[in-house]
């Protein structure tokens, strides 16, 4: 096992540095150095124990995921706005539509094909990050577009994984065992995050005083994979559990923390992951298979090219933009990977369709590049090609409409709000209800004669149901929506009120169920209770109280990181949408060491050399909104630029240009030395203190340190202690200062006061 990881890591490393040389994303390189460590590869040693090393890969899949989660997200996919989400189910839909249709011409079973679309439908967050990385894209706005579909299509990615992974197991395509997998993880989802982010954010505050870093990283993986345990005893795949803690413990304000621990595990063992992908490469099967390997890529170009543009098109996008955003997007990446490793792992895959994939993958990823490079040319021979009533409705339905208020919208809000609460807190007396007669129910019936048994049981459970069923029934009953609807028409007071008694048809279900498998209940006696429970739930302060508390409290750990860092540096208001589309704001960082630091606003005249404008200076804690032309600019400071996609380019090049010359600028060698240096008989020092011997001042060097005769030891030196001869001194300074230092501690050494100025 020990040969076999020294092996993978010697292979990947050499690998690394050869692709970081050549600008290449160093997943490639990973994938290159498994197929040399691989047996396939004869000419090469090869790793022995495969087993081990998908085991690793396993271990890897789960910190990929687990950090992914951690720079998810649930709000930032609800700020986004409904444009990224429109175009990522757009893209999705389609290129597994084309993934299966290419499947299927090539004769290959459903499964393949199946799993084909899945593949293709994902494209490579990291390829795209680092392609426009690379090249200086990272601040357009068609960029910010891209980076928020792939988020959107990273958590799809996770459900198509439970999905792909319900479908292998029972190998039939039964409309209603789909909805009940898909109601299953839509009940997970909810009790997981509702539960870990009232409960794991008022844990880590409790211990933070005992938090150190050891301890934090401990404790993160520590929670983490007993999520993947938890996730993979229900179910689901380990991966998804790791991706969910993840994105819990992305809400607390220790997340950037965890996130910079858990990175060098997560490189490691994402290593291994990738590198055994790279093991999985036959040359043979990609020789024989060349056909459809050339015919999937053109797929995932057209199709993403197609269909993309298409998508963000549908979701309001100027044209320009949609294309720029669909050729980025032609790549396949690490999900590929994963939803192949499940396939084989699952055995309902055929052996040929993982080196495809990878050979794909490897591909597409070269090309990347080109095709964002080519997306503002094909856009303007599109232009001038376009009919003009084709292009006026394009502008028209990008430029978007006013929404209009009424009553509909009133109802669409009451609804959505009423909607949220019912589902989340039907599903936590869901679990209340599985828990206590899966889990407490037969310890206290172990405990009790089963007439007691059953009363205790139907007691607690009724009282920890008592808070959400009331959350439940009356939550939201009575707001401003609700207020507004009941006094602007009669007709709509039938429809509330029968949403009204709904809710409670929902919480008297919920007691008579428990009664009725627990005291068995029924008729006028079971009636005669459940009301009685409902009348006193209902009426209870004190439940509403607790129930306000509960809220309270997972709202503020939902918001505590956002409301923390808006404490710190609040974002200026005026940072929404612009009238000209182009236009946006972008951050800069200001390197260490640059020439304009110290320089003011007016002296870099930054709006007539680059035509961007500076609307905040983030320093440290402190932000400075609007500043004037006398505002300094200062190393490290953060600068919040507003200007088009060329302006701002420019401005981040330039910034790029001087940051590249000071990297490049050789840190002077006039280093510091410690010597040892004896007075000897007739020096001119004899008899002078350290204070009139000058050594600071005319030999720019330090005495540290005294060693007198008939002392032991350094004693810490007096400015007034005369020097004696056989004085040893220990100073620091320069070279070249404690060489002439050292000439004035001979005999008859001439005054060397006033040394040339270097």
């Amino acid at each position: 096992m020990i040969a076999d990881l020294a092996l993978i890591l010697i292979c990947a490393g050499v690998m690394t540095l050869i692709f970081k040389r050549l600008k290449q994303p160093l997943v490639l390189g990973y994938i290159v150095a498994g197929f040399l460590a691989s047996p396939n590869m004869p000419y090469m040693p090869s790793v022995t124990d495969l087993e081990n090393v998908h085991l690793w890969s396993d271990i890897g899949v789960i910190f990929l995921l687990f950090a992914l989660g951690l720079e998810f997200s649930f709000k930032k996919i609800m700020k986004m706005g409904s444009a990224p989400i429109i175009a990522a189910c757009t893209i999705i839909l389609c290129m597994m539509l084309v993934g299966f249709t290419t499947g299927k011409l090539f004769g290959w079973s459903q499964m393949d094909c199946i799993f084909l679309g899945g593949m293709l439908a994902m494209s490579s967050t990291t390829i795209i990050f680092k392609a426009f990385d690379d090249m200086g894209l990272r601040q357009q706005r068609f960029a910010g577009m891209v980076l928020s579909v792939l988020i959107i299509e990273d958590i799809l990615a996770i459900v198509l994984m439970v999905m792909l992974s319900t479908l292998a197991v029972s190998q039939q395509f039964e409309g209603m065992q789909m909805a009940t997998s898909i109601l299953k993880l839509v009940f997970f989802l909810i009790l997981w995050f509702v539960v870990g982010i009232y409960l794991i954010p008022l844990f880590l505050r409790r211990v933070k005083s005992l938090m150190s870093d050891e301890t934090m990283l401990i404790v993160s993986l520590g929670l983490c994979f007993g999520m993947v345990v938890l996730a993979s005893s229900v179910g689901f795949s380990p991966a998804f559990g790791a991706f969910i803690m993840g994105s819990i413990l992305a809400e607390t304000i220790e997340a950037e923390k965890i996130e910079h621990l858990v990175s060098p595990a997560k490189d490691l063992f994402g290593a291994v992951f990738f590198v055994s992908v790279g093991m999985m490469v036959d040359i043979a099967l990609i020789v024989e298979y060349i056909v459809p390997i050339f015919c999937i890529i053109v797929a995932i170009m057209i199709g993403q090219t197609v269909f993309s543009t298409g998508g963000f098109l549908l979701a309001g996008q100027p044209l320009k933009t949609a294309m720029q955003c669909s050729f980025s997007l032609t790549q396949i990446g690490e999900f590929a990977f994963i939803l192949a490793t499940l396939g084989t792992s699952l055995g309902v895959t055929s052996n040929f369709l993982y080196p495809i994939v990878v050979a794909v993958s490897v591909f597409t990823t070269f090309t990347t590049p080109y095709m964002i490079r080519l997306a503002t040319p094909a856009y303007a021979a599109l232009e001038r090609h376009l009919p003009r009533r084709i292009k006026s409705l394009l502008d028209r339905y990008t430029s978007g409409g006013p929404s209009v208020m009424g009553q509909d919208n009133h109802w669409r809000a009451y609804l959505s709000d009423v909607g949220r609460v019912v589902l989340i807190y039907l599903v936590l007396c869901v679990a209340i209800v599985i828990i206590m007669f899966r889990f407490v129910a037969p310890l206290v019936g172990s405990l009790l004669p089963e007439d007691w048994s059953n009363a205790v049981v139907a007691s607690f459970t009724i009282l920890f149901l008592s808070p959400f069923l009331r959350a439940l029934m009356m939550k939201k009953n009575y707001g401003e929506t609700f207020r507004l609807l009941w006094s602007d028409n009669n007709f709509n007071r039938a429809p509330l009120i029968a949403v009204q008694l709904l809710r409670i048809v929902m919480g008297a279900a919920f007691v008579g169920y428990v009664l009725s498998h627990t005291v068995h209940w029924s008729g006028a006696l079971g009636m005669f209770v459940i009301l009685a429970a409902l009348f006193a739930i209902i009426m209870s302060r004190s439940l509403q109280r607790q129930g306000q508390r509960l809220e309270q409290t997972f709202t503020e750990n939902l918001n505590f990181r956002e409301r923390e860092a808006a404490r710190r540096t609040s974002r200026p208001q005026y940072a929404g949408h612009l009238v000209e589309r182009d236009t946006h704001l972008s951050d800069f960082q200001v390197p260490i060491g640059i020439s304009w630091a110290g320089k003011t606003l007016a002296q870099l005249n930054l709006g007539r050399r680059f035509g961007v404008h500076v609307v905040s200076v983030l320093r440290g804690p402190h932000r400075i909104n609007i500043p004037s032309g006398q505002t300094a600019i200062l190393p490290g400071d953060r600068l919040q630029v507003i200007g088009s996609d060329n302006q701002l380019a420019a401005f981040g090049k330039e910034l790029e240009s001087q940051a590249a010359a000071i990297a490049a600028t050789p840190v002077s060698e006039d280093e510091m030395k410690l010597r040892r240096l004896v007075i000897d008989f007739g020096s001119r020092l004899v008899g002078q203190t350290i204070q009139e011997s000058d050594i600071r001042q005319d030999f720019r060097c330090l005495v540290v340190g005294l060693e007198q005769e008939g002392t032991e030891g350094l004693v810490s030196p007096n400015p007034k202690y005369a020097f004696k001869v056989g004085d040893i001194i220990w100073v620091v300074g320069e070279e070249a200062d404690i060489a002439a230092l050292e000439h004035e501690t001979h005999a008859n050494a001439p005054i060397s006061k006033g040394l040339p100025q270097k």
